[in-house]
């Protein structure tokens, strides 16, 4: 049986169990900046996956992320900071793991190789939905299961992967391949290749959510103002956006409960904020084509 890249021995690192700590990190340091060259190569692949999943989310698709291991956690972790950020619904990005939420805390042995429980998790998804499967080497069956399951229905399809070769790159409808070469320590996907997922995980996100407009230029104008930290964050995004003191600015938020679009609208466009929140929603709620 042929060798899987990402298990690959490095030769840069065969002697960092002797070395000093400082030249230990220095070491991983310069591997990692390996990743964002590999990453580079794959910004044409990554733009298409972005495109798919705004266009599947305009027709009002959700995003599932499916992974085992550090790929579950990864897909779980992006998934759960999308409704803070950009304040759509918790069910509009989703991150299941093979073996379940428990596996997120504790690994759970095999479950990366339960074909038919990667069919049964995929049957969540609907017919404008997009899944995206993440893992290192491309091989889990669980991710196969999701896949088989997914393309008999005719869902979207991504896989994001560090092995050209594995399994998963021959199943999915798009495929984005970073291959980051050999890890730190063998076969410990965790590192690079988990380092390279986390980014191209943010892409994904991101890029989507700022062309559905959930953003306005670089602002987070979407955030969820829970705390004193994001609600000084809002205070300033109306503050700079609508050109008005910070006074006038906290002052428009509380009028507007706190919905930073409608602080906006309401003080650009001098109308009340239950008039801001028609205008927002006959725009589907995208702040550039209003101001």
């Amino acid at each position: 049986m042929a060798e899987i890249i990402t298990e690959y021995r490095n030769e840069n690192t065969k002697d960092i169990d002797i070395i000093s700590t400082i030249d230990m990190v220095r070491k991983m340091n310069e591997e990692d900046k390996l990743v964002a060259l590999a990453i580079e190569d794959e910004l044409e692949h990554i733009a298409q996956a972005i495109d798919i999943i705004s266009n599947q989310f305009l027709k009002g698709g959700k995003l599932y992320y499916f992974g085992a291991g550090t790929s579950g956690r990864l897909g779980v972790l992006d998934a759960s900071e999308c409704p803070p950020t950009f304040s759509v619904d918790y069910d509009m990005v989703q991150g299941i793991m093979a073996g379940g939420d428990s596996a997120f805390k504790i690994a759970i042995e095999g479950a990366e190789d339960n074909y038919d429980a990667g069919r049964e998790d995929a049957k969540v998804l609907a017919e404008n939905d997009v899944a995206v499967v993440i893992s290192a080497s491309g091989n889990p069956k669980y991710l196969l299961g999701v896949l088989d399951e997914a393309n008999e229905r005719h869902i979207k399809t991504i896989a994001v992967t560090c092995n050209s070769e594995g399994k998963i790159s021959e199943e999915a409808g798009h495929v984005i391949c970073v291959e980051v070469g050999p890890e730190v320590i063998a076969g410990s996907s965790r590192l690079k290749a988990g380092t390279a997922q986390k980014m191209i995980l943010n892409m994904l996100s991101t890029g989507s959510m700022i062309k559905i407009g959930k953003t306005y230029e670089n602002f987070m104008i979407d955030l969820k103002p829970t705390n004193e930290k994001l609600k000084d964050r809002a205070i300033r995004i109306v503050s700079q956006i609508a050109d008005i003191s910070m006074v006038e600015a906290l002052e428009m938020l509380m009028r507007s409960n706190w919905e930073i679009k409608t602080a906006i609208i309401s003080s650009v466009l001098k109308i009340k904020a239950d008039k801001a929140r028609e205008v927002l929603k006959a725009n589907r709620g995208v702040l550039r084509k209003i101001i």
